[in-house]
């Protein structure tokens, strides 16, 4: 019997099958550098979306890529695991003067351009509100600062950003993790978001469409969550971090980064901010119901010491279970 990291002959010869036609492997030539969707690949291959549909269904069929849909649209992914491995073995060792993926890769690379102009667009539009919100506490630099320093300096194999918004704590700690995983349920900030991821070249990095109250992802599956700055547009905040407790491993750790109390009501009636900061005593109660160790609070104010500034508070938690040597699970996998 084959284990995780083997195929038996029957599933060898399925998975060759399975590329051994030239649509299939210039979507897999392409799905091994980044996720598209069946809309990219029908503009790129410059065939009819039935049959793009068609060939990814196989393709599916086969355990050599992932879908994942999201809101109208369903984004698709070449496969971790030895299918994957295949797949990526034999697109490296096609030549890179071939004229039909040459061609590819530039009608790719077009769609790209297009996209991270679209998301700019965006980011552009809703600067003006972010940069009023970020003049009222201590700079980005000084928080990222902040979190590195609580995170320390030891890797960690699996990420997950709750509100990942830009993408920009997947940018961040790019050094420390092997995989991560960034969750959003604003797809126009998910296009920002792979927008930078691309430009950024992580590969390693996906983001996903998801709900923080029912995260789709396996339980006990992430060595580090961070919430950064989400907490304080929910509803129900201690929901929030009872799915991100879940997605924790045994001895994971739970960054949160938040404000502290302020006064300043014109953030909820103007920037939709539901609560108006976390107190430490709030914080430790609610990481205390999940089982999980408050290790270390770091508050960092403003530099302009007065009432119109807020304090941003970064709380690192890890879960008391005790480490095992369970094998870590892929948190690109969908759960029911």
């Amino acid at each position: 019997m084959a284990d995780e990291q083997t195929l038996s002959v029957d599933a060898t010869l399925n998975t060759l099958r399975a590329i051994g036609e030239a649509t299939r492997l210039r979507l897999i030539a392409l799905l091994a550098e980044s996720e598209l969707t069946v809309k990219d690949a029908t503009e790129i291959l410059r065939q009819s979306q039935p049959r793009i549909s068609r060939h990814l269904k196989l393709l599916a069929e086969a355990g050599l890529i992932l879908r994942f849909p999201e809101g109208g649209w369903v984004y698709y992914r070449l496969a971790d695991g030895p299918a994957g491995d295949i797949a990526r073995d034999l697109v490296a060792r096609i030549s890179t003067e071939d004229p039909i993926l040459i061609g590819d890769q530039e009608r790719f690379k077009a769609i790209r351009k297009a996209k991270a102009e679209e998301a700019a667009a965006y980011f552009a539009s809703k600067a003006l509100t972010w940069d009023q919100e970020r003049s009222l506490h201590a700079a980005d630099a000084e928080v990222e600062k902040a979190m590195l320093a609580v995170l320390g300096d030891k890797p960690f194999h699996t990420f997950l950003d709750l509100g990942t918004g830009t993408g920009r704590l997947l940018e961040l700690l790019a050094d420390h993790y092997v995989s991560a995983l960034g969750i959003d349920a604003s797809h126009d900030m998910l296009a920002v978001a792979r927008a930078n991821l691309s430009r950024a070249g992580l590969g390693k990095a996906q983001v996903r469409y998801g709900d923080i109250y029912a995260l789709n992802v396996p339980p006990r599956s992430f060595d580090v969550v961070a919430i950064h700055q989400v907490l304080h547009f929910l509803d129900d905040p201690a929901r929030a971090l009872a799915e991100a407790a879940r997605a924790l491993r045994p001895g994971g750790r739970l960054l949160i980064i938040d404000f502290a109390p302020h006064e300043l009501e014109f953030l909820r009636e103007s920037h939709a901010h539901r609560r108006l900061g976390f107190g430490h005593d709030q914080m430790e109660r609610w990481l205390e119901t999940l089982d999980l160790d408050l290790e270390q609070v770091t508050d960092l104010k403003s530099q302009e010491n007065d009432d119109t500034k807020l304090t941003v508070t970064l709380w690192l938690a890890q879960d008391r279970r005790v480490v095992t040597d369970l094998p870590v699970a892929d948190p690109t996998r969908e759960v029911a």
